[in-house]
């Protein structure tokens, strides 16, 4: 596909994802908690429906930035993931994700943690391929839209030093 083709515009209301899972035992340790691989697999789920939304095509998961678990999450817990994308390169997308705790007794809400996921679309041979512009329209997505800019300009730059040594 080239610049020219480039498909249309799509919002971030558009590619917004946000789905829900009751925490079992099978997803926790010996005390309880959830393990942070469990929720990592499900914020890389969330955030590809996401990727997929807005790219209409496959999306593979490039990285993903530092994620900090700031409390547990208990057997019993509903996870509550928000995903939506942020930021749109030419090939690739940053997809946040929030997730929250829900005691589901008290109706009790807990951010617990948040991260930033690239994906790249590509096509059925494994290319990269040009994914639609992005279109924040709210406050929010813009200041999302913002700090999702810089987040990238930070990563290109680490990846030009890393090359050059």
């Amino acid at each position: 596909m080239t610049a020219s083709s480039r498909p249309t515009a799509r919002t971030v209301r558009e590619s917004q994802h946000e789905s829900s899972e009751l925490m079992m035992p099978q997803h926790a340790n010996l005390i309880g908690h959830v393990f942070g691989g469990v929720m990592l697999s499900m914020m890389d789920q969330n955030a590809a429906i996401s990727a997929i939304r807005h790219a209409r095509t496959s999306c593979v998961t490039a990285s993903i930035d530092r994620v900090d678990f700031r409390e547990p999450i208990h057997v019993g817990d509903l996870v509550i993931m928000k995903a939506s994308v942020n930021f749109v390169g030419r090939t690739s997308m940053e997809i946040g994700v929030r997730v929250e705790a829900e005691d589901l007794l008290t109706g009790r809400r807990r951010h617990t943690n948040s991260c930033y996921l690239t994906f790249v679309a590509i096509d059925r041979n494994g290319r990269p391929v040009d994914v639609p512009r992005l279109i924040p329209e709210t406050p929010e997505e813009m200041r999302r839209h913002a700090a999702a800019q810089e987040r990238r300009r930070r990563r290109l730059e680490e990846r030009h030093a890393e090359e050059s040594h």
